[in-house]
């Protein structure tokens, strides 16, 4: 069982990975994607939903690998931009839904890669990649 949210690393710890400005600059994206999907955005985006964006998902994902082939660290990071993008927009449908947010999809993400590494956050061993 992994350990409580609370137990997970802390705003302040994150610091260390995360700057001011990275933080700030992930928030400036959801208020924009958010701001494009409200009364009075982009009537492109507002009318988006799970099913007709799947291909830009599943397009984004190619680029994304494509980036990967080609080695080039600034196409790559073009890239998951994008890709960042489809989950944000995923998400903020979602949440007009009453479905998810993108915090619950944070928390999901956060709960799983505790789980799956009991190893660094419990009590758990690992001599390996393979274990």
């Amino acid at each position: 069982m992994p350990p409580p949210e609370d137990s997970f690393p802390n705003q302040a710890a994150s610091s260390d990975l995360f700057s001011d400005q990275e933080l700030g600059t992930f928030q400036t994206l959801i208020d924009i994607v958010a701001r494009l999907r409200a009364p009075g955005g982009c009537p492109w985006d507002r009318e988006q939903t799970h099913e007709s964006l799947k291909r830009n998902l599943l397009e984004e994902s190619y680029e994304v690998i494509e980036a990967i082939d080609q080695g080039n660290p600034a196409v790559l990071s073009e890239e998951l931009g994008d890709l960042l993008v489809q989950v944000a927009f995923h998400a903020d449908i979602a949440k007009e839904a009453g479905d998810f947010d993108l915090t619950d999809v944070l928390r999901k993400i956060n709960s799983k890669l505790v789980r799956r590494h009991p190893h660094v956050f419990a009590d758990g061993h690992a001599e390996d990649a393979r274990e």
